[in-house]
């Protein structure tokens, strides 16, 4: 089985099966009479992490600051918001080549939907958003050392289950958001507020969802690092980039609501 990013998926240079005619093809793709695009590197990729980050993060304080400024005009916003982030979302990871103005574009309609979210889980459990970023810093810390040092590595054997924990939790929540619109459940967080033996189902659920939301970022460092070894064109920087954001976006909200299910 493949060690498989679905962001990275279409772009052989990341492809461990990669045969050396298809990757000297892909270094060689300009005409002789330009020069070859340099090849990806660890800098680029943080170079342009750096920048999409910095993007989401303007994009977050105005969604704050419009929230708190006009709260209904701030609510319509963050949901037109999270509409057009999850739009090019789609359109980002099925493009097989990254267009820059598009992964920034998502960034900073990301970062507006997590602005306002934030401030409404904030409103309610002061505190939670610090305590949500801190802990989110400290999984990716984390992640990124395990992984640099070759203690944690991708497999297929893990991603096949990462895969099939991944489909369960999309299909819990699809359960969870529809029994909470059509009213089966009244819990502020649907299915995860269901008490097992006293204890919240986001309790139990939350720490799995995090694992799985950590294995994605080793998933993320692994196709990077692959690409480099590859010699993967230059631009594909602008790919790891958005492939961490969007992981470590839901890393963030996973432990902000994990929080808030602990503390309501």
């Amino acid at each position: 089985m493949a060690v498989n990013n679905p962001a990275f998926a279409g772009n052989k240079a990341f492809s461990p099966n990669a045969t050396a005619e298809e990757l000297q093809a892909l270094y060689d793709a300009p005409s002789a009479n330009r020069a070859p695009e340099p090849a990806l590197t660890y800098e680029a990729t943080i170079a342009k992490s750096f920048i999409s980050f910095a993007v989401l993060l303007v994009g977050a304080v105005a969604g704050w600051m419009i929230t708190a400024t006009n709260p209904a005009f701030g609510m319509t916003l963050v949901m037109f918001a999270a509409i057009g982030a999850l739009v090019l979302a789609m359109v980002n990871i099925f493009k097989k080549e990254p267009v820059p103005a598009l992964i920034l574009g998502y960034a900073a309609l990301e970062g507006v939907f997590i602005g306002g979210i934030s401030l409404v889980f904030d409103a309610q459990w002061s505190g939670i958003v610090a305590q949500a970023v801190i802990a989110t810093i400290v999984v990716v810390g984390v992640t990124l050392a395990l992984f640099a040092s070759g203690k944690i590595r991708a497999s297929a054997r893990a991603t096949k289950i990462f895969f099939i924990g991944i489909i369960s939790y999309l299909v819990f929540s699809l359960v969870s958001f529809f029994m909470q619109l059509f009213g089966a459940t009244s819990g502020t967080f649907g299915l995860n507020s269901v008490e097992i033996f006293g204890i919240p189902l986001g309790l139990i659920i939350g720490p799995l969802v995090i694992l799985l939301a950590a294995y994605s970022l080793v998933l993320d460092f692994d196709m990077i690092q692959r690409g480099v070894a590859n010699k993967a064109p230059a631009k594909f920087a602008w790919t790891g980039a958005f492939s961490i954001m969007v992981t470590v976006v839901w890393l963030y909200l996973q432990i902000l609501q994990f929080l808030a299910i602990a503390r309501d």
